[in-house]
């Protein structure tokens, strides 16, 4: 036997926790993405709320303290030219570049780029240098500023210390604990792998695979040395674009955002990849969290390695100016060989003074470079003729670059009332989705009353109300019942939505809302209120649902309607919908939704089951209806789904019959969204204990805990 064997601990501690069902049974429900933040990671007292903690900061002394980082040169990780402006720029960037608006996951706004795989990603070389930089700020402030928010202002501050004038900063961000395994970023099993694994066709940018938005495992956005590495600007430009639109940028914020991050900074590639010692989670434990060790560095600003590029972009790298323009355009460009052998755009005939000087001798001075999405602003028409009215109008630049960075690290936060601090901008702003506040001072009762006598079931009313919440998504806070945007396009169309029987539901709620000085938003739900609390009557129970006042109705001015088109629920377990066959099952599209409406698995099962009994499936749909009280909040759903009076067969296209063990007659329909809360080990757990006959009214109290939790969802007025 050999010693491991004999070894009295379990190995594989750094595995999932699912590891050994997913090991043996690849195809098995994977519960985890809805438990992921539970308290078993967190290590803050339950009481903490890091809302209130930061409130308590003391915002002028933590920006005073960037400032004077951004010059502390230190003998172990030298800052270019003395400035570290250009290297917290690069991780605030990274941080928050990593969104993508199909799912609204990725971005800046948990900390997230502190775990695996984002702490080890090749685009991430040598960030681990920046967060220790960080370290003693965090440790001075402590539970009050987040990682999160530090990595970002980071960046701001940074851009401050170099001339610009930035848009604004709100903190808010909270730290999550450790991986997220709820982002798919990609099927590949290796870094930097050609694109064509993520591209149906790779000279058509927009077959990128959803809801990926970087050309590369590993990467943020593109391949610097071009498609697949392989230099060709007016091809890249295509990429760059699809690749930014999908982190919900257009072209003169796409543009802005290039200009202005290569004007500060210089990108590194002294000596050889292979020099390069192992990513953070892959070194050893005496590198205590470091990675890409170098032994070749010497303690040099100028002999760093990170992308294989060598050069800054600019004369003044660590000036906020017009140089990145005046090299771009007033020189012609030739592709040359970095040290490390990476491609890069290097000027004809330069001028010497035009030369930057190398990031730690100042005797020497070094040719500027321009990477091949650099040279896509020149190259490509819509590029150029953005670039031509920034170089035309300085103001406007600093202005449109400001307001884009403010974008790209604020994205995620969702709307404005998750920002803190005293550097909040007072504008409004489009993608911010911006609600009005909603009117609090009516009499909740006397529109109850009026929804419940107007002829529309409460089928009618659960629906309704269910599909204005489900866009909700925790991932970047979009989406949800506030606003009730459902009335706007392009929800009120969306198929999902029902637009027939919504016009029909809308027609009276909006009219009782105008009635009684109540937001329609709120109206609508408590609309689906009012059915829930009529399904509980309807069950033999007594019990009101919770509500909160003070929704607000946006208007079509204040909705980028565009931007709502990737919340367009293309499936919906909770309602047995789906709009098309996928690649993936129907319990899966379910868990993530389920995921980015923050339910946890108990939640969703409890969710489900209520629905189905209530019998608000999309168009009618009898799959899952597994009771004779359609209309009744019972356990029926459960009770019949664990009943082994009954046998369970395959059909065809995703349906399942319910056959009677004795006459083998059909008794229910089912799709797989229905019968995996028998399938599933843990799902069947929480079903077993709603079909317990002592539960009737425990499952009651959990349908309108969870009913309550996806109603407020949005409400972030009543956590500030």
């Amino acid at each position: 036997m050999s010693q491991a064997s004999k070894c009295p601990v379990m190995h594989g501690g750094n595995t999932s926790n699912d590891e050994p069902v997913t090991k043996w049974w690849p195809n098995a429900l994977n519960l985890d993405i809805l438990h992921q933040k539970g308290a078993r990671t967190d290590p803050m007292d339950a009481d903490f709320s890091y809302r209130d903690a930061v409130k308590q900061l003391d915002f002028e002394a933590v920006k005073a303290d960037l400032h004077a980082l951004m010059t502390d040169s230190q003998e172990w990780w030298p800052a270019d030219w003395g400035h570290y402006g250009g290297l917290m720029i690069r991780l605030a960037w990274h941080s928050a570049g990593s969104y993508r608006i199909q799912d609204g996951r990725g971005g800046g706004g948990a900390g997230n780029i502190r775990f695996a795989p984002l702490n080890s990603w090749p685009d991430n070389a040598s960030l681990d240098k920046a967060r220790r930089l960080l370290w003693p700020v965090k440790k001075k402030y402590g539970n009050a500023l987040s990682w999160a928010d530090l990595i970002v202002l980071s960046g701001t501050i940074a851009y401050e210390s170099m001339g610009l004038k930035t848009f604004g900063f709100g903190f808010g961000r909270e730290d999550i604990w450790g991986p997220e395994t709820d982002v798919y970023w990609g099927s590949e099993n290796e870094f930097l792998a050609p694109s064509e694994n993520r591209y149906a066709d790779l000279d058509k940018p927009a077959t990128l695979e959803n809801p990926l938005a970087a050309v590369h495992m590993g990467l943020i956005y593109v391949n610097p040395q071009g498609v697949n590495g392989q230099p060709d600007p007016a091809r890249t430009a295509t990429h760059v674009r699809e690749t930014f639109a999908r982190m919900a940028m257009d072209d003169e914020e796409t543009a802005a955002l290039t200009c202005g991050g290569h004007t500060v900074g210089k990108a590194h590639g002294m000596g050889e990849e292979d020099d390069m010692g192992p990513e953070p989670e892959a070194a050893g434990v005496e590198s205590q969290g470091f990675g890409w060790a170098n032994d070749k560095h010497q303690g040099k600003a100028n002999q760093a390695f990170t992308s294989g590029l060598e050069g800054a972009w600019t004369k003044n790298p660590t000036q906020f100016d017009m140089g990145y323009f005046e090299l771009l355009f007033g020189y012609e460009w030739e592709l040359k060989k970095s040290p490390a052998g990476a491609w890069q755009w290097e000027p004809v005939d330069i001028k010497e003074e035009d030369k930057p000087i190398d990031p730690t001798d100042p005797n020497i001075r070094r040719n500027p470079i321009m990477t091949d999405a650099d040279m896509a602003m020149k190259v490509d028409p819509a590029y150029r003729k953005i670039c031509e009215r920034f170089m035309a109008d300085e103001d406007y630049f600093r202005d449109t670059f400001a307001r884009a960075w403010f974008k790209l690290t604020h994205r995620d936060m969702g709307p404005k009332a998750n920002y803190i601090g005293p550097d909040v901008p007072a504008e409004d702003l489009i993608w911010q989705d911006p609600v009005p506040a909603g009117n609090t001072n009516y009499d909740v009762d006397a529109i109850k009353a009026k929804i419940a006598a107007s002829g529309l079931t409460s089928a009618e009313l659960v629906a309704t109300a269910w599909d204005s919440a489900r866009t909700f998504r925790g991932s970047d806070k979009r989406g949800g019942a506030n606003g009730a945007r459902i009335r706007l396009e392009p929800q009120r169309s969306w198929e999902g939505n029902e637009p027939e029987r919504l016009d029909k539901v809308l027609a009276e709620l909006e009219a009782i809302a105008a009635e009684t000085g109540a937001s329609v938003a709120d109206v609508i739900v408590l609309g689906g209120n009012v059915g829930v609390e009529q399904a509980i009557e309807a069950a033999g129970f007594s019990r009101s649902v919770p509500f909160n006042p003070g929704r607000g109705d946006a208007s079509a001015e204040q909705t980028d309607a565009a931007s709502f088109d990737v919340l367009e629920p293309l499936a919906d377990g909770f309602r047995n919908y789906q709009k098309q066959d996928y690649a993936v099952s129907a319990e899966e599209m379910m868990l993530d939704r389920a995921q980015l409406l923050g339910l946890t698995a108990r939640e969703m099962t409890v969710l489900v089951g209520g629905l189905r009994v209530l019998g608000v499936n999309h168009a009618g749909s009898k799959h899952g209806v597994f009771t004779d009280n359609v209309g009744a909040l019972t356990t029926d759903f459960f009770a019949n789904l664990t009943d082994m009076a009954f046998s369970w067969h395959v059909v065809d296209n995703g349906v399942y019959e319910i056959r009677d063990r004795n006459s083998g007659d059909v008794k229910y329909t089912a799709t797989s969204a229905d019968l995996v809360f028998g399938s599933n080990s843990i799902l069947r757990s929480y079903a077993e204990v709603y079909a317990q006959d002592d539960n009737k009214e425990k499952f009651v109290r959990d349908f309108v805990n969870a009913w309550a939790k996806v109603m407020d969802a949005d409400r972030f007025d009543l956590q500030a």
